[in-house]
């Protein structure tokens, strides 16, 4: 038996000393995986309180993850982020939760382009250029670190089915980023 199938079974008896375990593995990435997607620290804490609260109603009842507790509860946030985004029509613009200047949407070549910028350029974009499924694609892939398989079952899509999501948004991130700071590439790579 792993380490984690006895956290889990120890969990499932709700020892209180599993349940921290457990909390003060997982909670801070899914806070960042939820602030990165609904840029409110206190919606983010609520999630991730909620995510703890229905994986221990899971037990209660018997149920819940038996392996790949991480995905299990990256899954619960997921959804309950999708939830939260129906129910409020709204997300907060990445620049007021970044202090972005907006003078970064006329950010010109010509200026010195640094990688904090560029990075700041590309977090704008993707909240604001990419779909829903897209941006939880490449957080989950790229920032959180989670394989096809664990993205896939996540989302609940199939895996050939993010590996297409995966490659339109780095391709649609990919022409942005071209057209804002190297317009004159395309045009080069065509004579």
């Amino acid at each position: 038996m792993n380490d984690e199938s006895a956290l889990l079974e120890a969990a499932r008896r709700f020892d209180n000393k599993a349940l921290a375990v457990i909390f003060d593995t997982y909670a801070p990435a899914i806070y960042r995986y939820v602030l990165r997607l609904c840029h409110d620290p206190v919606e983010s804490d609520n999630i991730v309180g909620d995510v703890f609260a229905r994986l221990i109603e899971k037990f209660a009842v018997g149920q819940g993850p038996r392996t790949n507790l991480r995905s299990y509860l990256f899954s619960i946030a997921y959804h309950l982020v999708v939830d939260g985004a129906r129910h409020n029509h709204r997300l907060t613009s990445l620049e007021v939760v970044m202090d972005v200047p907006s003078q970064l949407k006329d950010y010109s070549v010509d200026t010195q382009v640094d990688e904090r910028n560029l990075l700041d350029v590309l977090r704008f974009m993707m909240n604001n250029r990419l779909s829903e499924i897209q941006r939880h694609v490449l957080i989950l892939r790229f920032m959180e670190d989670f394989s096809l398989q664990e993205t896939a079952a996540i989302v609940g899509k199939k895996v050939n089915h993010v590996k297409v999501i995966q490659r339109r948004g780095i391709a649609k991130l990919r022409k942005l980023l071209e057209t804002r700071f190297w317009p004159d590439c395309k045009k080069q790579s065509e004579t």
